[in-house]
């Protein structure tokens, strides 16, 4: 098991108070066992909960200006969810170095996303009350870009016209805009064509029995090539 200062040198972070990153790598079974640890990692949990939910939506704000609160909330959701934090935390491999009574450790908790998200939060935490939250700014914006394009491609999360926006302005800094560029059929039946374009180019066209049915058809044939384009890269 990696001692704190190893950790942080692995992980690519700087504390100037140690104590606190020890705190925060500290789960309250260790502490059940180890009558003399002072302090388990919850009120830093609590503490890096609502740094990361400023922080997040925050990023998301700034960068997608178009997006409704709706929007906003359920990708906000996205980014600081159990299994996202988890994965965060697997990343720099913060399960090795958590301090876990021998009962917690033995049944797999360095492997729990539920034990794993409290972790990173702590984290957060101890680093905010160490550095400020611009040292966790910066720590996190690079997560949150690749968070949000992983849940671009989460369907049951956004339609066709969100995951655009979403992928147009955080690759490309623009947003979408939709064009009816025909009308087909008798008013009964009426079809529209609609096509999107990005930084003015067409990147996608749709047709539907309502302007807005067409718009999510254009999204999802802009998201198609985009697709092919990248597999072809």
């Amino acid at each position: 098991m990696r001692s704190p200062d190893q950790f942080a040198r692995k992980a690519n972070l700087t504390f100037k108070d140690v104590g606190l990153l020890s705190r925060a790598l500290t789960h309250r079974s260790y502490v059940n066992e180890h009558q003399d640890s002072l302090e388990d990692n919850e009120r830093l949990e609590f503490l890096g909960d609502a740094a990361l939910d400023f922080l997040s939506g925050a990023y998301l704000y700034k960068h997608f200006p178009e997006m409704d609160e709706g929007q906003l909330t359920r990708l906000r959701s996205s980014l600081v969810r159990t299994e996202q934090l988890a994965a965060f935390a697997e990343k720099i491999e913060l399960g090795e170095s958590l301090l876990l009574g021998r009962g917690e450790s033995l049944t797999g908790g360095r492997r729990r996303p539920a034990l794993l998200c409290a972790g990173f939060e702590a984290l957060m935490g101890a680093l905010y009350l160490d550095s400020g939250i611009e040292a966790v700014n910066t720590f996190m914006l690079p997560r949150f870009k690749q968070a949000v394009e992983a849940a671009m491609q989460d369907e049951s999360l956004f339609d066709a016209r969100s995951r655009l926006q979403i992928w147009a302005q955080g690759e490309l800094g623009d947003t979408p805009e939709y064009e009816t560029v025909e009308t087909r059929g008798p008013d009964h039946a009426r079809q529209f064509v609609v096509a999107v374009r990005i930084n003015g180019e067409v990147r996608g066209e749709g047709m539907g029995p309502s302007k807005q049915a067409a718009a999510q058809s254009a999204a999802a044939d802009a998201l198609s090539k985009l697709g092919s384009t990248s597999t072809q890269d």
